[in-house]
């Protein structure tokens, strides 16, 4: 059982280095506001175009960069349950008929 753990742990482990390098982006604005994450939901940069920067635009700025950042973050939670489910399906893979009454 404690060997089971450990292998589970590792596999998180795994999973979140995997995420590290998953890169995604969320954009508004046609592609003038850009925000990239990272798989685990860092955001890595955030880019804007200099046309939006502009002190008459700045509530239309705010709400522009979190459209952004909401589907940047969108994105990274799909990657994300993308990896964690495949590893419960390596992990319940090794559990026979189990595992497949619990795939759904």
């Amino acid at each position: 059982m404690f060997d089971k753990l450990l292998q589970v742990q590792q596999k998180a482990a795994e999973v979140k280095s995997r995420l590290d390098k998953v890169s995604v982006t969320g954009e508004a604005e046609g592609g003038k506001i850009k925000v990239t994450s990272n798989g685990n939901k860092l955001i890595t940069s955030i880019e804007i175009a200099p046309e939006l920067l502009s002190p008459d635009d700045k509530e239309e700025l705010e709400e522009l960069l979190a459209v952004a950042i909401n589907k940047a973050l969108e994105q990274a939670e799909n990657a994300h349950q993308s990896e964690m489910q495949a590893m419960s399906q390596d992990m319940l893979g090794g559990l026979g008929g189990l595992g497949d009454l619990l795939k759904g």
